[in-house]
């Protein structure tokens, strides 16, 4: 399988997220975990990339505390790709910093902005999804990646396409008429029942020149920092000056910042990924397989008695966990941390998280 020689992946890797607490916490995000047979998300993230992007196209943005530990989950990945942000300022900074950062090294680059702890069942369908962005990110346009709804989610953005411009095959490329940020459930099912309607993925493909006039355009300030970064960039992200002028930088999502404004912007909508964002306990029901009692055993020694639709994960085998009676539960186990609660209430997490914050337990963040 050929690569394109001007084609890059960039995988935002920096997140800090509690979203699996108590096993994920801010110095261990969901992407590291080793949950998924034994590899992370990140190594699953670059498993899929394989065939499209050659290895030393691979770059990875994210904070200089999770270096270390990413190049151990994937020691084939330059250490010279890591591109570091001092500090979150939001996805729009970070795709201008790596927009910049690869137009350096070639000027007619074509990168794709994905993510590192998203997880995709059909990979075979994605890496031709990307083929196809590529060659429609060459026309000059903005390309963004939509997801077909399963459900009617409130917490999703959605975008709707207007008319075809493009088909590469089986896959066609739209004109995106407008974004919804997280509509209300009436309107989230609406959105489900027409097919013009996609989730956003958070997935982008475009022309390093395209994307930053875009900036320039849309987002001077921004787009003035990063020029005065340039030459510092893929060099020193950790100097003095570098991290004065990144603090300066106003926070923003590129969604926001750059596209719900654009009039460049085209969607693919990718129907058969079997896409999942991985955003709570729950959601691994629909990424893992369970046996034949609809249970999921995660590295833990369990024995249950009348025990279904149950996940059970552990950190270790030493200790024995026992279940009678559990139905649809949740029950995750760590050294310092156990939690219990019944599916479909994992999302409730952040009230714990919260909770933790405002009583001083950080030991547990």
């Amino acid at each position: 399988m050929t690569t394109n020689k001007d084609f890059y992946a960039v995988i935002m890797a920096g997140g800090g997220g509690t979203r699996l607490w108590p096993l994920s916490r801010k110095a261990c995000p969901k992407q590291m975990l080793q949950i998924f047979e034994g590899k992370s998300l990140f190594e699953i993230a670059l498993e899929r990339l394989q065939g499209v992007f050659e290895t030393d196209h691979i770059y990875v943005v994210t904070i200089a505390s999770q270096v270390k530990a990413l190049s151990e989950l994937a020691p084939e990945i330059p250490q010279k790709n890591f591109l570091i942000e001092p500090m979150p300022r939001g996805t729009a900074a970070v795709v201008a910093m790596a927009a910049a950062s690869l137009k350096k090294i070639n000027p007619d680059a074509v990168i794709a902005i994905l993510t590192a702890d998203h997880f995709i069942k059909n990979v075979i369908d994605f890496r031709d999804t990307l083929k196809a962005a590529y060659q429609t990110a060459k026309t000059d346009v903005l390309v963004t990646l939509g997801i077909q709804p399963t459900f009617p989610s409130t917490g999703y953005g959605y975008i709707e396409r207007g008319d075809q411009v493009d088909s590469f095959g089986q896959i066609k490329a739209f004109k995106v008429n407008a974004f919804f940020e997280k509509p209300s459930e009436a309107r989230a099912i609406e959105f489900l029942n027409n097919e013009n309607f996609s989730w956003n993925s958070g997935m982008f493909i475009w022309k390093v020149d395209v994307i930053l006039a875009e900036f320039e355009r849309y987002m001077p300030d921004l787009y003035e920092t990063i020029l005065n970064l340039t030459p510092r960039l893929t060099v020193d992200h950790l100097s003095k000056d570098f991290t004065e002028q990144w603090t300066s930088i106003k926070p923003q999502t590129i969604d926001y910042g750059i596209m719900e404004k654009s009039d460049k912007v085209v969607v693919l909508p990718a129907r058969t990924l079997g896409w999942n964002d991985v955003g709570s306990w729950d959601s691994l029901f629909d990424v893992l397989n369970p046996d034949s009692k609809g249970n999921i055993i995660i590295n833990a020694r369990h024995f249950g008695i009348e025990t279904d639709n149950t996940m059970v994960y552990s950190t270790s085998q030493d200790r024995m966990i026992v279940t009678i009676g559990a139905q649809n539960m949740i029950i995750v186990d760590t050294p310092d941390a156990l939690l219990i609660c019944p599916r479909g209430d994992s999302q409730r997490i952040k009230e714990v998280v919260q909770y933790l914050n405002e009583h001083n337990y950080t030991q547990y963040l």
